[in-house]
């Protein structure tokens, strides 16, 4: 879970390659064309029609904010944005968020090409407003009225089946063929790949949610959900400094993560701006798995033990050879008795860049916590999420390897799948997709 190539690993918050503010953006304050305000309208007007419950209510202490004539500043927190237009789509590189939702939609019986295109012509138009703190364009919730965008972002991307739904067969990438079985598989078809899928991501859970319901509620009948899966992350701001996040595990996880910073960054992560087919140039490719750990049989092990297993100090994430979190693992370290002290099936062995003819991926998830099943386990793990210029050189033989002896595989369960070309970023003027849909 710790290594630069896993399919288990949570991603470390990556410097972000896009452009983010922490001060609020300029908007209007005046009603949007919907006749519903931004969000970002004067926190004091709430004060007007709030609602003062007395003692006979039994909610005595409840009392309405006074009215202000200014507005209340926005925390850094919820004022954080992410611009929609760029190079790339959000959600890649942005730093991990508190919330997140996955969503796959299919397209509607008789739909095609058109109708596709419009929709994803609304949705663009509702992800550029809602990244920038505006209200929805038509028919706006409220959910998020108070707060700012808390750095939401939208992600859009294509699954196989998209493109014979469309009649687009010729433009579907080759990346995009099926992902093949692995033997640690135990997946939901119903939970798994779809004609579209939707990324979203935010620092406050009421602007996630809210994304999330006006994008479904965009879809209309050209498209109906397919699955959803719901999950989070460490609030931004609740160490005392920026570290690597910890899984479900309570393993510092994504150490090695690739850096935008690095100089091959862009060739492990995104098709080449001349890639083939021409519309996913500067796009990736995301494979997404609903990981399951198996959280009761983990916790039975011994601190020790836990660390062999994952190849690293659960406290610090070093090696278990020495150093701290970066420090380079020598694999050929032994102990007093003569074994090594990095065990031939730990995680971080088999999961190394330099044990799989350099395989990389970019790991972004969220954890995820729905619930307990009838014995009372709870189904919890991760929503592993992670992106490269081509999934057959880089999931794919790092799972296969795992598949052949990870002493992390006995305590997790991979029960869904799915594998999304997610096209480059949509231009001034344009929508997420156009150069597919219109070309």
């Amino acid at each position: 879970m710790a290594d630069q190539s896993t399919p288990e690993a949570t991603s470390e918050n990556a410097r972000s390659g896009e452009a983010v503010s922490q001060k609020p953006s300029s908007v209007s304050q005046k009603p949007s064309s919907g006749g519903v305000f931004s969000r970002r309208r004067l926190l004091g007007t709430a004060g007007a029609t709030g609602l003062a419950l007395g003692a006979a209510g039994g909610a005595a202490g409840y009392a309405a904010a006074p009215s202000t004539d200014k507005a209340a500043p926005l925390t850094s927190l919820g004022a954080g944005t992410v611009m929609f237009h760029g190079k790339h789509q959000s959600g890649i590189t942005t730093a991990l968020q508190a919330r997140g939702h996955l969503v796959a939609f299919d397209l509607a019986a008789g739909a095609g090409r058109k109708e596709a295109a419009a929709l994803l012509r609304r949705w663009s138009t509702t992800a550029q407003r809602l990244m920038a703190g505006e209200a929805a364009a038509q028919d706006d919730t409220d959910v998020a009225r108070d707060a700012g965008p808390s750095s939401l972002t939208v992600t859009f991307g294509f699954g196989n089946t998209f493109f014979a739904r469309t009649g687009l067969e010729k433009q579907r990438p080759v990346a995009l063929d099926p992902l093949p079985d692995f033997s640690s598989d135990h997946l939901d078809k119903t939970r798994s790949n779809g004609d579209l899928w939707v990324q979203i991501g935010a620092n406050d859970a009421l602007v996630a949610f809210h994304a999330l319901r006006t994008l479904q509620k965009d879809a209309g009948s050209a498209a109906r959900v397919r699955w959803q899966m719901n999950g989070f992350n460490r609030s931004p701001g609740a160490t005392a400094q920026p570290m690597t996040a910890r899984n479900l595990m309570g393993q510092i996880d994504g150490t090695r993560n690739p850096k935008p910073s690095e100089a091959d960054f862009d060739q492990r992560i995104f098709v080449p701006a001349a890639g083939d087919p021409a519309w996913m140039a500067n796009g990736s490719y995301a494979v997404v798995r609903r990981i399951r750990m198996l959280l009761d049989d983990w916790e039975k092990l011994s601190v020790k033990a836990q660390e062999d297993v994952i190849g690293r100090k659960k406290s610090t994430g070093a090696p278990l050879t020495g150093g701290t979190e970066t420090t380079a693992m020598n694999l050929d370290k032994t102990d007093a008795d003569g074994n090594l002290v990095v065990p031939l099936n730990a995680h971080a062995r088999i999961t190394r860049p330099d044990r799989n003819g350099g395989a990389a991926m970019l790991r972004r998830p969220f954890s995820f916590h729905d619930g307990f099943d009838t014995d009372g386990v709870p189904d919890a793990g991760l929503l592993f999420v992670c992106w490269q210029a081509d999934p057959l050189r880089g999931f794919v033989p790092v799972q296969r390897k795992l598949d052949r002896g990870d002493a992390l595989s006995t305590f997790i369960r991979h029960e869904a799948s799915g594998l999304f070309a997610v096209p480059g970023g949509a231009a001034e003027g344009e929508y997420v997709g156009q150069r597919l849909l219109e070309g």
